[in-house]
């Protein structure tokens, strides 16, 4: 969800997940997986490897999930039983839950009561949580803040479950304030393969920034307190959030919403990415273009009833690498609504389909 200093923000419901099937066509709403295959199969390769949406005709439309699918900023995973959790932005953070990645249900909240520091921040409710599973237990930042501000902090709370209501809250990880150049929301946390574990996060102001995390206490890493800059805009008010960083086929990739969320059918939300050889950067596009200097390739943007896609996480499943993000629905006065995408790297590129 952007703070941008210009924009209002409201709740952000959870973000549900969709089970995992070894056809994958419930995914793909009105085509067939086979169509699709087989139409890529006829595309030479090097137009493959060059292609880039372009038009919003390029961009799949989400998969088929019904239930509790009103949501902002979704954040899933599943469970070693089979179970998806999922939690979004509002109140103590909302929860669905699911057994099939297709069928969502809503539940408590992941806290019963509001930790009490949060209202330092002038807030009762928490925004943009980032859920994963380290060391047999279950972690999630999440992040308070106050309208049109940056006078904001990011949170952790743990859980053996991941259940609603099972949460112990940790406290502040990290924290911005009115005289800083950042923003200390949107969390998202990457463990690389060497053990190293790093918090990557921001909203507007002067973009995404990255931080070394002690995994024995999931804060910040006392021997290495450097604020690294990995995305920007080269303009006012630099929109560009929701970082969310992966590692695959050796290179990293960092997955960010630009321009504004949270206006219904006139948000303009949208997905791009970029991709690196270290996990600090410099992060490039396709075309070589740094995010650090507008870069980023487009994976979601708008395209009818589907508007401003944005506030993206990405769940690695059974059956590949799942993008779950909210869309606001322009056939709903622009309701906020879960959208689940495959996501296809055979062009070392992350392709929606």
């Amino acid at each position: 969800m952007s703070r941008t200093p210009c924009t209002s923000h409201p709740s952000r419901p959870t973000r549900p997940s969709r089970t995992p099937r070894p056809s994958r066509t419930p995914l793909l709403s009105g085509t067939s997986l086979r169509s699709r295959r087989a139409a890529l199969l006829c595309v030479p390769a090097a137009i493959l490897l060059a292609l880039t949406p372009s038009t919003a005709s390029a961009y799949p439309d989400p998969g088929t999930v019904t239930g509790a699918t009103v949501v902002h900023d979704p954040t899933m995973i599943r469970t070693s039983g089979g179970r998806y959790l999922l939690y979004a932005t509002g109140g103590g953070l909302s929860y669905r839950t699911s057994t099939d990645r297709r069928t969502y249900s809503a539940g408590g909240d992941a806290f019963a009561g509001r930790p009490g520091w949060w209202s330092s921040y002038g807030t009762t409710e928490a925004w943009a949580p980032d859920i994963s599973y380290q060391g047999g237990k279950y972690l999630m930042y999440y992040a308070v803040s106050t309208f049109r501000t940056n006078r904001s902090a990011i949170g952790l709370a743990v859980s053996s479950t991941g259940l609603p209501g099972s949460w112990t809250d940790r406290g502040t990880v990290y924290t911005s304030t009115a005289s800083s150049d950042y923003n200390a929301i949107d969390p998202n946390l990457f463990v690389d393969d060497d053990g190293k574990w790093w918090l990557s996060f921001g909203s507007f102001w002067t973009g995404i920034k990255m931080i070394r995390i002690d995994p024995s206490t999931g804060k910040q890493l006392s021997s290495d307190t450097a604020r690294r800059s990995i995305a920007t805009r080269s303009t006012a008010p630099n929109a560009v959030e929701a970082p969310f960083v992966v590692k695959r086929n050796g290179f990293y990739y960092l997955f960010a919403s630009y321009d504004t969320c949270c206006a219904g059918v006139n948000s303009t939300y949208k997905v791009k990415v970029g991709r690196a050889t270290s996990v600090t950067g410099p992060y490039r596009d396709r075309n070589g273009v740094a995010m650090t200097d507008d870069g980023g390739t487009p994976v979601l943007e708008s395209h009818g009833r589907y508007i401003g896609p944005g506030g993206q996480s990405i769940l690695h499943d059974t059956d590949g690498d799942v993008i779950v993000y909210h869309y606001y629905d322009g056939n709903n006065n622009g309701t906020p609504r879960l959208g689940v995408n495959l996501l296809d790297w055979s062009s070392g590129w992350p392709v929606a389909f």
